[in-house]
């Protein structure tokens, strides 16, 4: 099967799954909430055939189109082939959408290129069967999504301890069929219109707890998968009025595995540590944050450019407070540009032929959180009452309404008042209605907690020995350190130990 259209997705929706919305269960293929989301995601699969060019690539092994997204990179080529591709797949949504497929696409090519990670657990079978199931991706153009985050409820505990040791997914019985699991999972974004769930590591799991280490793909329409949905925030609006609400709410769920099967052939980790502990480690920053990065940039580029609009429809875009809220916005584009261009440039093979960018594009990981956070508050703030004054398209064809808009809600500078009233339902709809304070949410834990990504930049670069310039200007004019207590040497000791 070369890549899918959207009727060829459409169809894929129409099985068995379990969803929820609310206190019922739902077919997603027919409920009216979900027409949109499902309209929006059918045109993404019709968008990387227009632009095929960009978006789509033949194997060289099988011959088969599949989305380059699931390409294994090897070489600066590839980057740069990747690139062209992942641009143009985040321009469909202008960076709105965070789980199009291409996201979990590149995830999975990552695992399947480190080979090397497998091969020291000693059981080949392992990685012969995510390979396998990375092929299947391609033939079947599967929209994928993943579930990875521990269901850690109790957060005075460790996760996987107290009342989250019984809440989180692990393996309750192995059968000759496959695993068993049993358990949740946080938080499966597009999951209840999605093909199927990747289930992989995201942190590190201590000894003791194999049962927890888990990787595998199963369909969600597979018996014992319960997708429990939160509000869905799609609007039954023209796309004029309400762009983002109207296609792009990808539904978020937390999904429940009831006793779930999972076939042997679709396991791919089992309780093996080594390998839990370091597949996501040795591909999450320098190959799916390439991916990441320019979503976000591409989201930043249409975020300069419709605040330059509200600018302009006021008349305000000269006024020094607004120039600079503007500055800031392109500042925060240009950095994100350079950083993707230089981890890009210095992209390197990882192991085992596998050729990802450079280490440092996992500093936008630590920014762009409170950047597209702030991005929203500079629109609030240059919208003011204006993103509230905004008639539908429609109102402007009233032959009794009509005329009083044209006369009363002008654009300055000559700017018509049907583009006015469009330019601030755009900005509304990104930064303050119901699916622009969801993305906002979706936008500061991303890629977990931003805490988190700067302790983990902090350990990285001790261990990289990104230290020493204290001390050199010492040397350098001839202060010799001052040695430690003996007593606080030892405790030192102790505590490595």
């Amino acid at each position: 099967m070369v890549a899918r259209t959207g009727d060829q997705y459409r169809a894929g929706l129409v099985d068995s799954r379990e969803v929820w919305l609310g206190n019922a269960r739902i077919d997603v293929s027919t409920h009216l909430a979900f027409q949109g989301s499902i309209a929006g995601m059918a045109a993404y699969f019709d968008y990387q055939h227009k632009y095929a060019d960009d978006c789509l690539m033949v194997d060289p092994e099988t011959g088969q189109q599949h989305n380059v997204s699931l390409m294994r990179p090897r070489s600066a080529e590839d980057i740069g082939r990747r690139h062209r591709a992942f641009d143009r797949l985040a321009r469909y949504s202008n960076g709105m959408l965070g789980r199009t497929p291409d996201y979990v696409n590149v995830v999975l090519a990552g695992h399947a290129s480190r080979k090397d990670i497998y091969d020291r657990s000693g059981d080949p079978v392992y990685f012969e069967r995510l390979e396998a199931y990375w092929r299947l991706v391609q033939e079947q153009d599967l929209a994928l999504t993943h579930t990875i985050v521990h269901a850690a409820i109790d957060k005075s505990v460790g996760e996987l301890q107290g009342i989250n040791e019984e809440l989180t997914l692990r393996v309750v019985d192995r059968t000759e069929q496959g695993l068993v699991v049993r358990g949740a999972k946080m938080l499966a974004t597009l999951g209840p219109i999605a093909d199927e769930l990747y289930v992989y590591p995201a942190t590190p799991i201590q000894k003791g707890f194999e049962e927890y280490a888990l990787s595998f793909a199963i369909p969600v329409a597979s018996p014992g998968v319960v997708a429990v949905c939160r509000d869905h925030y799609g609007v039954d609006m023209e796309v004029v009025d309400r762009p983002f609400s109207s296609r792009f709410d990808e539904q978020d769920a937390v999904i429940i595995f009831d006793d779930v099967l999972v076939p042997w052939e679709r396991v791919f980790i089992d309780g093996d540590l080594g390998v839990y502990n370091a597949i996501n480690a040795a591909t999450a920053t320098g190959n799916t944050q390439q991916q990441t990065a320019i979503r976000a940039t591409v989201k930043l580029e249409f975020a300069y450019d419709l605040c330059t609009q509200m600018a302009r429809v006021t008349g305000t875009e000269a006024k020094p407070d607004t120039a600079a809220m503007l500055g800031e916005i392109y500042s925060y584009l240009r950095i994100a540009r350079s950083v993707v261009a230089d981890a890009e440039n210095r992209a390197s093979d990882w192991g085992g032929g596998a050729f990802f960018c450079h280490d440092d594009i996992s500093s936008l990981r630590t920014v762009l959180p409170v950047w597209m956070a702030r991005v929203n508050d500079i629109i609030k703030s240059m919208g003011s009452h204006n993103l509230l004054a905004t008639p539908t398209a429609s109102a402007f064809e009233d032959p009794r309404l009509g005329p009083l808009l044209h006369k009363y809600l002008p654009g300055a500078n000559g700017i018509a008042p049907e583009e006015r009233a469009r330019i601030f339902r755009t900005a509304w709809d990104f930064a303050g209605s119901a699916l622009g304070s969801r993305i906002e949410l979706y936008e500061r834990f991303y890629l977990g907690s931003v805490a988190r990504a700067r302790a983990l930049d902090h350990r990285k670069a001790q261990a990289k020995g990104e230290t020493g310039a204290f001390a050199a200007m010492f040397a350098e004019a001839g202060i010799a350190p001052v040695p430690a207590p003996a007593e606080e040497l030892d405790d030192l000791a102790a505590s490595n130990a």
